[in-house]
């Protein structure tokens, strides 16, 4: 006999819906199993056998986050097939900052209706994104919450674990001056700075033509997952530390990967900034300072390279180019 409450459904949790959810995310969550992976969706717990052969010192490293309020945009245009992505990133481009590889990843919804089919093109992006990162879906939840999320909104979290051999954590006391730093482009906004961006948008048009796109598709683009460019780099000692550009910006970030009395120059004329945010910056009026303390400005990513090998990482990283260097003094980030 399956669970079922009129009474439950009538205040308003229909526990049957979340059941359709789940038959529906089945396939997504299939294309995201890897060897690790144990067990099917339903359990109390996603198991993960975790295979550390080769290593010497095998070091967990995890990481948690949501989407933020980029989720109004998707609201507003209805679509809900990307945002997942997102919510993966985050997760799993702070663990490769630290040299880990990731292993798998779970995700919370909270919503104020499980309408199924919306639930499942959330998990259809989580799933793509863990497609992307090598990382195995193992486990979720969806929670219907009435009076606390209005009915056509939700929030969306996740949790990745990674693990690195103790002996390749990038080690961000070896960089020196004279290190090279290296951005990896971003696609766009990625999920920081929406708040900042829906104050300056307010009342435009999300379907105004945008480039090839419109501004709301623009807005929405997915976060870039960075796994297959920065682990290769681990795995043959080609950088000495990662910057992921999230909320702060180049200011709040970047040194994050650099020890004390050490401060990364950047050469602005270098940014490859895309048009988003020449944009953004015009509409809202937003100092430059301002920019480059709030998003990422066209870099995803900043890695913190020896001369000596900077050219073989620029090979190895289609898109990515010198951004600055690495110069003695405390100030952090100097805009050059």
């Amino acid at each position: 006999m399956k669970s079922y409450s009129e009474s439950y459904k009538a205040s308003g949790v229909d526990i049957t819906a979340g059941y359709k959810a789940v038959e529906l995310m089945k396939s997504h969550i299939a294309r995201t199993l890897t060897s690790g992976a144990l067990g099917g969706v339903g359990g109390f717990g996603g198991l993960f056998e975790l295979d550390v052969k080769g290593m010497e010192q095998p070091v967990l490293v995890s990481g948690t986050d949501g989407v933020g309020t980029k989720l109004k945009l998707a609201f507003e245009l209805d679509k809900h097939d990307t945002v997942g992505i997102d919510c993966v990133a985050m997760c799993v481009n702070d663990v490769i900052v630290c040299g880990a590889k990731p292993l798998f990843f779970l995700d919370y919804i909270a919503c104020g209706k499980n309408v199924p089919e919306k639930i499942a093109a959330i998990v259809s992006g989580v799933c793509e994104g863990c497609v992307q990162s090598g990382a195995a879906l193992i486990g979720g939840e969806t929670a219907e919450m009435p009076g606390f999320y209005p009915e056509d909104e939700y929030d969306l979290a996740g949790f990745c674990v990674g693990v690195v051999d103790k002996k390749k954590i990038l080690d961000k006391a070896a960089v020196k001056p004279g290190d090279k730093l290296v951005a990896l482009p971003s696609t766009g906004v990625h999920s920081n700075g929406f708040s900042l961006i829906r104050k300056i948008i307010a009342g435009l048009d999300l379907n105004m033509p945008f480039g090839n796109s419109t501004l709301g598709e623009t807005l929405l683009t997915p976060t870039k997952i960075y796994v297959k460019d920065v682990l290769p780099l681990v795995e043959t000692g080609l950088i000495k530390s990662a910057a992921h550009i999230t909320g702060g910006g180049f200011f709040e970030n970047i040194p994050r990967a650099l020890p004390d009395g050490l401060s990364a120059k950047i050469e602005k004329a270098n940014v490859k900034t895309p048009e988003i945010f020449r944009f953004l910056q015009e509409k809202g009026n937003i100092p430059e300072r301002d920019m480059f303390n709030t998003f990422n400005m066209g870099v995803g990513m900043a890695l913190t390279v020896s001369p000596e090998t900077v050219e073989k990482v620029l090979c190895l990283c289609p898109g990515s180019y010198i951004l600055g260097e690495i110069v003695e003094g405390s100030e952090g980030v100097i805009l050059a």
